[in-house]
């Protein structure tokens, strides 16, 4: 049997990963001489390198390690299923028992009549499979030219050709010949950058009604979707003011499009209850599922729609599926971590004990000289880096260069906290104790002053014109 506890030094394992391994969103050029971070093993909310550095993982992972690394249970059950069925599709009219279960499960934890789930291998098939459905669903009945899909800029959908489409990120729809047709977008409810002088409860107004604009521009008879996150969270944790989710709920019922709640970030504890639709009010028509459902120790992902929805797709042949569409594996694991999520009443520590704490210590961050807003929803929370806070002002430097900045100070500092251009964001494992909290934020703090003292340095502490 191999082993990976007993490895090769860190400078030989970064020069086989650097001959060979393509990395996801980097430059492989640069990062090849500079040499990955080996991580070897993780526990709770700590991952250890191949230095042997304890890193505290204030992202867990990739936003999904939500009840935390290392727990042997849903090890035991992959690897009882893996013995038991290892895998088999569930095409031509067959099923297998765990994804009967996930799907029953997931139907019992979903809010109102969102009853039936469409697997995937992760949130960008998920929502390449929404692209689908929702136009599938407008041409049975009778109208296939009510194809529009409208999403927001900077919005986060999946890197896949469809789901980068239904994304709003510059950066990705400049590579590779996207967004594909019949995807439009509107602006985000991100008042700290783009408010002006409006009031969060006019802006949030403002921007919402940007939905009822397009829909009247493109024409209703054209728009089929709405596609968001309840919070935006790789755009930099935006939080829409408390006026922008009715009303898009309002525009969404009053031109009879479907809304799509992409709970890939948000879903299975994130923001307090179990889903993010539920923290922002919203009555989504389908919902996108992915990370936090198997918290990342298998991939999976999938929809969730509903009932009206589930009967008119049924009554056609939807020509659409992946191999890996409720493997048996990912499924029993997906369904282990739910049972750890609900039987050890994770999603009521997050409400009750641990987003309460952090959401006090992580406000009081709009006190540091380099911090403006600070936004929190539950476990998921973000900071704006601004030269001057009172006017709101951008750095003068190319976007992002301060983010990197205090991401490195981070990174040097043993804490994983991403940027977002200029904004610094935090997405830990569910678990994280009030005693982890305090941890974290001595080395949050440290990074800061660190940051503050380099851009300094440097001639970076300085407004935009």
């Amino acid at each position: 049997m191999s082993t990976i506890t007993n490895h090769m030094p860190t400078a030989e394992l970064q020069a086989l990963d650097a001959a060979h391994h393509m990395h996801p969103f980097s430059a492989n050029g640069s990062l090849a001489q500079e040499g990955a971070r080996v991580i070897t093993r993780a526990k709770g909310v700590y991952l250890t390198d191949s230095e042997g550095e304890e890193i505290l993982d204030a992202m867990a992972g990739l936003w999904c390690v939500n009840i935390g690394y290392g727990r042997d249970e849903l090890a035991e059950v992959a690897a009882r299923q893996m013995r038991e069925l290892p895998y088999y599709n569930t095409f031509f009219k067959t099923t297998h028992v765990p994804v009967i279960a996930l799907a029953a499960k997931i139907a019992e934890l979903a809010p109102g009549d969102l009853n039936h789930v469409f697997f995937a291998a992760g949130g960008s098939e998920a929502n390449d499979t929404n692209i689908r459905l929702v136009r599938t669903y407008w041409a049975e009945k009778g109208q296939p030219d009510k194809n529009i899909i409208i999403s927001r800029h900077n919005a986060y959908h999946g890197s896949s050709v469809g789901s980068a489409s239904l994304g709003g990120m510059a950066g990705m729809h400049a590579q590779g010949g996207i967004p594909i047709p019949n995807i439009h977008h509107i602006n985000q409810p991100n008042w700290w950058a783009e408010g002006g002088g409006m009031s969060p409860e006019e802006f949030g107004l403002a921007r919402a009604r940007e939905l009822e604009d397009a829909i009247q521009e493109l024409g209703e008879d054209r728009v089929a979707a709405f596609i968001a996150e309840p919070v935006q969270g790789a755009g930099g944790v935006i939080v829409a003011p408390d006026t922008y989710w009715p009303e898009i709920q309002r525009i969404c019922d009053k031109y009879e499009i479907l809304l799509i709640a992409d709970e890939v970030i948000c879903g299975f504890g994130r923001t307090g209850n179990w889903f993010g639709s539920e923290t922002v009010g919203i009555k989504p028509d389908i919902m996108t599922i992915a990370k936090g459902l198997s918290s990342g120790y298998a991939p999976i992902g999938g929809s969730i729609v509903t009932d009206e929805i589930a009967e008119v797709i049924g009554g056609t042949e939807f020509n659409h599926g992946y191999t890996y569409s409720g493997h048996p594996v990912a499924a029993a694991v997906a369904l282990e971590n739910l049972r750890i999520l609900e039987e050890e009443k994770i999603v009521d520590h997050v409400r009750d004990v641990a987003a309460p704490y952090l959401k006090e210590k992580w406000e009081a961050l709009a006190d540091h000289p380099l911090v403006g807003e600070a936004k929190i929803v539950g476990m998921m929370a973000s900071i704006a880096l601004t030269p001057d806070k009172n006017s709101r002002a951008k750095f003068a430097s190319e976007p992002g260069t301060i983010g990197y900045i205090c991401r490195d100070r981070c990174f040097a500092n043993n804490l994983i906290m991403r940027h977002v251009g200029d904004r610094m964001i935090i997405s830990p494992p569910l678990v994280l104790t009030p005693a982890e909290i305090d941890e974290m934020f001595v080395r949050i703090y440290k990074s800061l002053d660190e940051a503050q003292a380099e851009i300094i340095e440097q001639g970076l502490m300085k407004a935009a014109a």
